[in-house]
C-alpha cells in the first residue's frame, strides 16, 4: 500500500483546521461575556445545523423518506424516547413503501 504524501498532508491540514476551530470557539466563549441574546443564539446552533443536514435529504429523496422524517418529528415534538422515534420512522417508511 502506497500513501500519497499530498493526501496525507491534506488530511493532516483538515484535522488541524478542525482542532483549531473548536479550540478557538471555546477560547472565545470563555474570554468574553456573552449577553442573553448571543447565548440563546449559540444554544440554537446545534439544532439548526441538524435541520440543515436532515431536511434536504428527507424532502428531496421521496415520499417514504418524507413520511419517515415527519414521523420522527412528531415523536420528537411529543418528547418520547429516541428509540420510539427510530421505530416509528422505520415503520412509516416501510408502510408508505408498501402502499406506493
Amino acid at each position: 500500500m502506497r500513501v500519497d504524501p499530498a493526501a496525507l498532508a491534506a488530511i493532516a491540514a483538515m484535522g488541524l483546521a478542525t482542532y483549531v476551530t473548536r479550540i478557538a470557539g471555546y477560547w472565545l466563549v470563555r474570554r468574553f461575556t456573552l449577553s442573553g441574546r448571543i447565548s440563546a443564539g449559540l444554544q440554537a446552533v446545534p439544532g439548526a445545523i441538524l435541520i440543515a443536514l436532515i431536511a434536504p435529504a428527507a424532502f428531496a429523496t421521496g415520499l417514504a423518506e418524507s413520511g419517515a422524517a415527519a414521523a420522527a418529528l412528531l415523536i420528537a415534538m411529543l418528547r418520547w424516547p429516541m428509540l420510539v422515534a427510530i421505530i416509528a420512522s422505520a415503520a412509516a417508511a416501510a408502510g408508505i413503501r408498501a402502499f406506493i
